[in-house]
């Protein structure tokens, strides 16, 4: 065993303090992803400063219409609040499908946008892998890839994101809010993972030594009839092998308002804005949504073993579009 440090943060500005004095801390919140690393070499921490203490467990609307949501709010909590269910419904949706009942009354919301992914030569110390050691190859690319990324990856990297939480928030425009040694600072969740490229070791945009404090969910109409489905090889707990989460506003049997994201599709979660493009003002039936699958999709580049995804992902994309396009008609 590699022995490390343990601190107890008191305060933001103090947690924050404590990472600076040391670069190879971590924050500790729930531990559920940063524990198992720990354990098989993955992640080799100094010291741990625990964060669960700090006052960022709130829930509360903000006052245009969203919802502000503290970095230490459970899983659990997040996806039982009242508001969460009624006006982001596949926001709880994707919660309660992306881990067991015990896990996610450990896990935290800012430990779930931080989450590692869970590729097997990623978690393997003896394998190489330019996420854990730049410049070391990526053994997927002609390896195992059944569950690798289809867009969006590069020869230096073809691992997926695993969160199905940072899916639904992607589709909602989240912004995610931090605090350095220089004060706080924001990120639309839209630029917090970095493109995969020739960096996949660097993937979010966050500071050096940034503590997320929350996130903000902007006000959503359209989210209120939004809805997350999950593929995964098993029934019971598992990762996604390909995910949608869906917000779907439907006049007089035309796409007023939408909102697509992909989940296990690429190293982040992926906004479908080629589908939404399509969408927006087009009728809502099975061709159009055939046709924003297909627009977005057009991009994919599977590898040899991972091309099912590419049907598999069209099919639930019109899948979710359709079960949404008919409730709005009741």
């Amino acid at each position: 065993m590699r022995e490390f440090g343990y601190r107890r943060a008191l305060d933001v500005s103090g947690a924050v303090a404590l990472l600076e004095a040391d670069p190879d801390a971590r924050f500790l919140g729930g531990g559920t992803n940063l524990v198992d690393l720990m354990k098989t070499g993955v992640e080799r921490p100094a010291r741990l400063v625990d964060i669960r203490e700090l006052p960022l467990d709130r829930i509360e609307s903000t006052p245009d219409g969203g919802l502000r949501i503290g970095a230490t709010v459970t899983n659990s909590d997040l996806a039982a609040h009242p508001e969460v269910r009624r006006r982001y419904p596949a926001l709880t949706q994707a919660v309660l499908a992306g881990a067991s009942g015990q896990l996610r009354n450990m896990a935290t919301v800012g430990g779930n946008l931080l989450q590692r992914t869970r590729c097997g030569y990623f978690a393997d110390v003896t394998q190489p892998c330019n996420k854990r050691t730049p410049g070391s190859g990526c053994p997927a690319v002609a390896g195992e890839h059944h569950n690798a990324a289809i867009l969006g990856a590069s020869d230096h990297c073809v691992a997926v994101h695993p969160s199905d939480m940072c899916v639904a928030l992607t589709a909602f425009d989240a912004v995610v809010a931090y605090e350095t040694a220089d004060g706080p600072g924001e990120l639309p969740l839209a630029e917090f993972y970095l493109p995969v490229g020739d960096t996949p070791h660097r993937e979010t945009a966050l500071p050096q030594g940034a503590l997320i404090t929350g996130i903000t969910l902007p006000p959503a109409p359209v989210a209120a009839t939004s809805r997350y489905r999950k593929v995964r090889e098993r029934a019971s707990y598992a990762f996604a092998i390909g995910s949608v989460a869906a917000a779907l506003d439907v006049e007089a049997g035309v796409v007023r308002e939408v909102r697509l994201a992909l989940g296990a599709v690429a190293s982040r979660p992926w906004r479908a804005l080629e589908a939404e493009r399509v969408l927006k003002g087009a009728p809502a039936d099975a061709r159009t949504f055939a046709a924003a699958a297909e627009a977005e999709l057009a991009a994919a580049r599977p590898l040899p073993h991972n091309g099912y995804k590419v049907t598999l992902m069209r099919n639930l994309v019109v899948a979710v579009l359709t079960e949404l396009a008919e409730e709005a008609g009741r």
